[in-house]
């Protein structure tokens, strides 16, 4: 989520992420003209072993600073968990969906 604009992009959706899917996401944002992290210096990001160190340097190689936020600190990322808990309240909790294109459509 961009806080200023509060745009939000969802990178991509799998049941079983990894630290190589990871990997791939930070890619896909991280594109020189495309990627929705162009122009950004810094990403929060939570404590999860799934941003490990090829996560850390794709987005270093392109300026990116990443920043690991302390553990138990829902309020340092809280426009982030509002839109969250909006999408869990108000969308996700009142349809039935099947699969990912419905996912995305709903979003």
């Amino acid at each position: 989520m961009r806080v200023a604009s509060r745009q939000v992009c969802v990178a991509g959706i799998t049941t079983s992420p990894d630290q190589g899917w990871m990997e791939q996401m930070a890619r896909n944002l991280s594109f020189a003209e495309v990627g929705f992290l162009n122009g950004c210096r810094y990403l929060l990001h939570d404590r999860d072993a799934k941003f490990g160190a090829a996560f850390t340097r794709t987005l270093e190689a392109v300026g990116i600073k990443p920043v690991k936020l302390p553990p138990r600190s829902p309020n340092l990322n809280s426009h982030l968990e509002r839109w969250n808990r909006s999408i869990k309240e108000e969308c996700l909790s009142k349809l039935i969906l099947f699969g990912e294109p419905s996912l995305r459509h709903a979003l």
